[in-house]
């Protein structure tokens, strides 16, 4: 496939006729319940997905649907307020919409985070982790690309510890296992990601990862483990427990992605 689909080029020609892609230091993702944080953000430019030419529609629960321009301790800024899952109709190369436009828009880092379902006995809802690494199930959930790439994300996670050490940020690191959806895993299935070393599942941010690796985009992914998955307490699974996770732990995620910008 060529570096970005057509329907990026016609997004980027967009945002440069409106003067929007100049000098960007970073691109942040809002997965579910997180969208507040773009109320950090001064000087916002909210631009509904809906009024521009060939950008994917989010209908999930949580997800505006809006890009947004402005700045974070004076550094340009552009939020995703709303992401694309391939349970939703969308193909790969739209999930990974973000990502696209992001390299795009010359940004020179990209800060991913999600809402993620706990696996991992030892964690707890409102735990922030950094993805190491990522389980696809042996599925090919990425465009096809024209070259062998690997996942380089790896590398990344000492220096984005120590950062959050600085801040005085307890976070956990651990494997992100990628589900399809929409529905739930069944107890089942989460017993075996677990044997499989799965520490948290989720709908998202796998593909995204896989994109950015193939395109060189310095990243990081940051899920909040908003609930336990199913079968590890025994308690029902639901929306607003991503909601109240997400509220609990705002100002560390504030915090947290404040000092990735300036210092990642």
């Amino acid at each position: 496939m060529n570096k970005f689909p057509d329907f990026i080029n016609t997004i980027t020609g967009f945002l440069k006729a409106h003067q929007l892609t100049q000098d960007i230091e970073a691109a942040i993702i809002l997965g579910s319940g997180l969208g507040g944080f773009a109320d950090e953000i001064a000087d916002p430019l909210l631009i509904p997905y809906r009024d521009i030419p060939s950008m994917p529609q989010t209908s999930v629960a949580g997800h505006n649907g809006e890009l947004i321009f402005g700045t974070i301790n004076n550094s340009n800024v552009i939020a995703f307020s709303g992401r694309f899952h391939h349970y939703e109709g969308f193909s790969f190369e739209q999930t990974a919409t973000p990502v696209y436009l992001a390299k795009a828009l010359d940004a020179q880092k990209l800060i991913i985070s999600n809402a993620a379902g706990g696996i991992n006995t030892s964690f707890a809802t409102g735990d922030l982790m950094i993805i190491e690494d990522i389980i696809r199930g042996n599925a090919r959930i990425s465009p096809p690309a024209s070259r062998k790439h690997g996942y380089r994300h790896h590398r990344w996670i000492n220096r984005i510890r120590s950062i959050a050490a600085q801040i005085e940020l307890s976070v956990r690191q651990g494997t992100y296992i990628y589900a399809k959806g929409p529905n739930y895993e069944t107890k089942a299935e989460i017993r075996a990601f677990r044997r499989m070393g799965a520490d948290a599942v989720g709908m998202s941010t796998a593909p995204e990862l896989l994109e950015a690796a193939r395109l060189e985009l310095k990243s990081v992914a940051i899920s909040l483990i908003s609930n336990m998955a199913a079968g590890v307490t025994g308690e029902k699974l639901n929306h607003e427990e991503v909601k109240a996770a997400a509220d609990s732990r705002k100002e560390d995620f504030r915090l947290l992605v404040n000092e990735l910008i300036r210092s990642f």
